[in-house]
């Protein structure tokens, strides 16, 4: 985990390769919030297709849906925008990038979608530079790029219609280290910042059944790690015939996929962690001792303007409870500096959050008014002032990283390598080692000091002490 260096699952800036979807990294914690994007030119005469993906892991794993649509109606010629919404500046860069693209390539098709295209279709057909705008339900569908589909530059259908998760999405997203399901889409929640649910739409489940058996398939496949993501992914099983819970989900997982040796979640709610997950994380090995949660703040009067459902004790509660079950669990966060109405003594409270919580990871984001969001009425903080807070967080998350890393001298770490010379922990520790591995397999990894971005290691031989 560079400092530095955003968190490709949530932020701003694209990522481009020709002739099919652009994929990130898994969500890997930081303590920056500095847009990340290609700065490598669309090649001009070609027939191939661009997909450039901006924002969160779930757009780029339906970047590699819009990949095979694209394929299976035909398209050439052609650069799609799965666009963010999260913040301004992502659309801003979407916006900035389709610009760029129309005067390098101008032959080629400029289709745009995602979050941003789903807000605002009418803000990117309004660009003399876009030819198509596609919804969010619409960039999936069979068709949709088809030569011969439905006339109109615009096809925006309402998101909140949406009642069925669409069947691309327990097709698995593969990288060279690990595969990903998305088991989840949408949001029922109205944090008053945030603008997604308008993107995405109400939540919406996977059936169980059909992601055991997506599961199954990787780890046939001989990967080692699946990580199971949504949008809400605690969330998941509330709109299912007896609503299930994902602790339910994760055990049913387990139990019949044995031959995964990592299953991993992304992001979580703090206020949805149910009694069969905690269960599992003090049973199963296989479930990796990593939970990146959604806590936003550390104040409780901006948490209830933010329209959080837990409160400062509830998070520190649930920290600690699991700690108690799984003692080499590992914490990250996401941050919000700067919320309208903060106090200087509410964001003390934020920032000691860091260390009362014994958070390794943070992801700050400080604050961005989103248009059409409750807190974009509200009393605003002057913009230098939310950058300095961000700058303190920020500075206590790099702290905070460093003590753990260097809880992780002289330990031996078991490590996916991701590419050579670097692999993750099972508690998502950065590592870099030397030493041949190839990449997907688990090693055994002897750390022997860390450059406070990540632990420094050598493989072990078997059999060495």
């Amino acid at each position: 985990m560079a400092r530095g260096r955003p968190r490709d699952h949530d932020r701003p800036g694209g990522r481009r390769l020709p002739g099919r979807a652009a994929v990130s990294g898994f969500e890997a914690p930081s303590v920056s919030t500095r847009s990340r994007r290609s700065t490598s030119p669309p090649s001009q005469g070609r027939s191939d297709v661009d997909i450039v993906t901006f924002g969160c892991r779930l757009n780029a794993y339906e970047s590699e849906v819009i990949r095979k649509r694209a394929a299976e109606d035909g398209l050439s010629d052609a650069i799609v925008f799965n666009t963010c919404a999260v913040t301004g500046e992502a659309v801003r860069q979407a916006r900035q990038a389709i610009r760029k693209a129309r005067r390098e390539r101008p032959g080629a098709k400029v289709i745009v979608t995602g979050c941003a295209a789903q807000i605002d279709p009418d803000a990117f057909a309004a660009m003399d530079e876009v030819d198509l705008v596609l919804g969010n339900a619409e960039k999936s569908q069979a068709g949709s790029y088809a030569p011969t589909a439905e006339a109109g530059r615009v096809r925006v259908n309402d998101i909140m219609s949406v009642r069925e998760t669409a069947g691309h999405l327990i097709d698995g997203l593969k990288d060279r280290a690990r595969a990903y399901v998305e088991v989840q889409n949408g949001c029922d929640h109205r944090c008053t910042f945030c603008i997604i649910p308008y993107g995405r739409g109400n939540s919406r489940s996977a059936p169980a059944g059909e992601v055991v058996e997506q599961v199954r398939r990787l780890a046939g496949e001989g990967y080692q790690e699946v990580v199971l993501t949504g949008v809400d992914v605690t969330s998941w099983g509330a709109d299912l015939p007896g609503a299930p819970t994902l602790g339910q989900l994760v055990g049913r997982i387990l139990k019949l996929a044995p031959g995964l040796p990592r299953l991993r979640l992304s992001s979580i709610d703090a206020a949805e962690i149910d009694a069969d997950l905690l269960r599992l994380l003090a049973e199963e090995p296989r479930l990796m001792p990593y939970l990146h949660l959604s806590l936003q703040a550390g104040d409780d009067m901006i948490l209830k303007r933010m329209k959080r459902r837990h409160s400062r004790a509830d998070a520190l509660r649930l920290v600690a409870d699991v700690r108690a079950v799984r003692p080499d669990v590992a914490f990250g966060a996401d941050l919000i500096a700067g919320f309208p109405t903060e106090t200087d003594e509410m964001f003390e409270n934020t920032l000691r959050l860091v260390e009362e919580a014994g958070l390794a990871f943070l992801h700050v984001f400080p604050f961005s008014p989103r248009p059409g969001t409750p807190a974009a009425r509200m009393p605003q903080l002057p913009r230098e002032v939310v950058k300095a807070r961000a700058a303190r967080l920020r500075a206590a998350g790099e702290a905070a990283l460093d003590r753990h890393l260097e809880a992780q001298v002289g330990r031996t770490l078991l490590g996916l390598v991701e590419r050579p010379g670097f692999a993750r922990a099972e508690d998502f520790t950065e590592i870099a080692f030397t030493g041949e591995a190839a990449e997907g397999a688990v090693v055994a990894l002897a750390v022997t000091a860390h450059d406070g971005r990540r632990a420094i290691a050598r493989v072990q031989e078997r059999g060495a002490a």
